[in-house]
């Protein structure tokens, strides 16, 4: 009588190291997502010079408050583009491949130190940064605005807020109980 098989006896190897390859390989499906990112911060590029373009004939004549929306609207799209960058340049390193050159005077220093734990966290604070200069334009043009609408603003902020809170406890969590 044959004595039965392992579970080690079993396996093909080849097709293991076939299909291992492929799920290795598939992270450069990735990659395209990271390159439309970019575009997205082309457009950002492109939105932020056409609000300055459309300031600058009026800036002599604009209202304080006006001034300070633009100014708020123009960091408001500042920080969407480093976030964007930010995930772009997290994600590509942590999921896809390692930019080089790594030794590049103009790297910067935190590229190839942020895990996935240190990339949710800078999405959440920008995401919280941008939610509350928006919030901040809205309170400074109070007229256009109901009180629902006002409301549900604030609501959805906080809810980022308690959202970011949320996450840095939950890695404070892991990080202890890791100890």
């Amino acid at each position: 009588m044959p004595s039965p098989k392992s579970p080690e006896q079993d396996r093909d190897p080849l097709a293991e190291r076939a299909i291992e390859q492929l799920i290795f390989s598939s992270r450069w499906l990735m990659a395209p997502i990271y390159l439309g990112l970019i575009g997205a911060l082309i457009i950002l590029i492109v939105t932020f010079y056409r609000e300055l373009a459309h300031a600058v004939p009026g800036v002599m004549t604009m209202e304080e408050s006006d001034i300070i929306l633009l100014i708020l609207t123009l960091v408001d799209i500042s920080l969407a583009g480093n976030l964007v960058l930010i995930i772009v340049f997290s994600g590509y390193e942590s999921f896809v491949s390692k930019i080089g050159p790594a030794e590049h005077r103009d790297r910067p220093s935190w590229m190839g130190k942020v895990d996935f734990s240190g990339l949710k966290s800078k999405l959440i604070a920008s995401i919280v940064a941008i939610s509350a200069i928006h919030l901040l334009k809205i309170f400074m043009d109070l007229g256009k605005y109901t009180q629902q609408d006002l409301l549900w603003y604030t609501v959805i902020h906080l809810t980022f807020v308690i959202s970011g809170v949320g996450f840095a406890i939950m890695d404070w969590i892991d990080s202890n109980s890791k100890d």
